[in-house]
């Protein structure tokens, strides 16, 4: 090696010691120019020492010496473990970065963590990682907005569950090119392709005849032939919401639609009549409200929640009673905690006007 690790200590504890950010800096140079040079034959022992070095110096300099050093950093497959972590966990993402898209250092637990909790920055570096587990896919279709599912939908490598595959599916509403990158899936398997195509509009239908390979074309061809036939039957009617309403109206007249009312709903699995009582308390059509409770984003049943002056108590019933395939997990109804302290009435209202709004223009 080209300097001793005790040396390097050494110039560690005077570079923090002595408060000068030029000279942190250079010594964090230092260090990673030295594992870079040796990292190959150093032992577990050595890159411990490394890992120590490291994650004490940069505790104390700027983002921009952070990011540098996860660039370095991200491609080494004998990167310390400790300090990629601690990159990866940053807030800044301009740090994240790199480790989260390129490093192989991350283990499932601790992506999944970060998935959980930090920004769709960070889920939008994630996504573009080699080889993402579905506990990982998962969390980033719950928590995900359009970018982010784009990229991940995008992503070859990556594994879905079949909660994750019909999360993807139900995000392409109203989205014409996460229709496409979906479509052009080889691995997605045939219930979901049929479920995409029947949400696709003629022209999106067209274009991914169009592109596809022709391997996958012919599965197209056949998923809209059956879906032309099914067409032709008889229209299922409608759901009928008409006896929940009438119930929950006349509760609310009562003053006996509160939050302990709704969380008996919702404990004792009565979705239509926990629709029907968001529904009212917000002036939108009870099936809005439906689709919304049973499709994968629990995000957006906070904002009727908090519309309607719903506490936490009533709101953690109805995320963890949802008629889903995957409960709801910890991390995720930690986070929906959070965010539901954070939204505010009024940005809830609004929301909840808008949607008033779109439903009379569609009617």
């Amino acid at each position: 090696m080209q300097q001793p690790v005790h040396s390097i200590i050494d110039e560690l504890e005077d570079a923090v010691r002595s408060g000068s950010r030029e000279r942190r800096v250079d010594t964090l140079r230092q260090v990673t120019d030295l594992l870079l040079n040796e990292g190959e034959r150093l032992n577990g022992d050595q890159i411990k020492v490394f890992d120590d070095v490291l994650c004490l110096l940069i505790a104390r300099v700027e983002s921009r010496a952070r990011a540098a050093l996860s660039a370095r950093l991200a491609p080494l497959d004998y990167a310390p473990p400790q300090i990629i972590e601690q990159l990866a966990r940053d807030d800044a993402i301009a740090v994240a970065g790199a480790v989260l898209t390129k490093s192989g250092r991350l283990s499932t637990e601790v992506l999944v963590e970060i998935a959980s909790t930090k920004s769709q920055d960070h889920l939008l570096a994630i996504s573009g990682r080699t080889d993402l587990p579905e506990a990982v896919t998962d969390v980033i279709i719950d928590r995900g907005q359009r970018t982010v599912i784009r990229k991940l939908a995008g992503n070859a490598s990556a594994r879905f569950s079949d909660a994750g595959y019909s999360g993807m599916v139900a995000h392409a509403d109203a989205d014409d090119e996460l229709v496409e990158i979906l479509g052009l899936r080889i691995n997605l398997p045939l219930k979901f392709l049929r479920d995409l195509l029947r949400r696709a509009t003629d022209a999106v239908r067209a274009r991914l005849m169009a592109i596809a390979p022709s391997r996958l074309q012919e599965e197209i061809k056949r998923v809209l032939q059956t879906i032309a036939s099914a067409a032709e039957e008889e229209v299922p009617p409608a759901r009928d919401f008409s006896r929940v309403e009438a119930l929950v109206k006349l509760m609310k007249e009562l003053n006996e639609l509160d939050d302990a009312a709704i969380i008996k709903f919702a404990e004792t699995g009565k979705f239509d009549e926990v629709a029907a009582a968001l529904a009212i308390l917000n002036n939108v059509p009870t099936g809005m409200m439906a689709r919304l409770l049973e499709g994968p984003r629990s995000d957006l049943i906070l904002i009727p929640c908090k519309s309607a002056g719903l506490g936490w108590a009533t709101v953690e019933s109805i995320l963890r009673h949802r008629p889903l395939q995957r409960p709801i997990s910890e991390q995720t109804l930690k986070l929906a905690r959070s965010d539901y302290g954070r939204l505010s009435t009024d940005t809830a209202q609004r929301t909840a006007r808008f949607w008033q709004v779109h439903s009379k223009i569609e009617k």
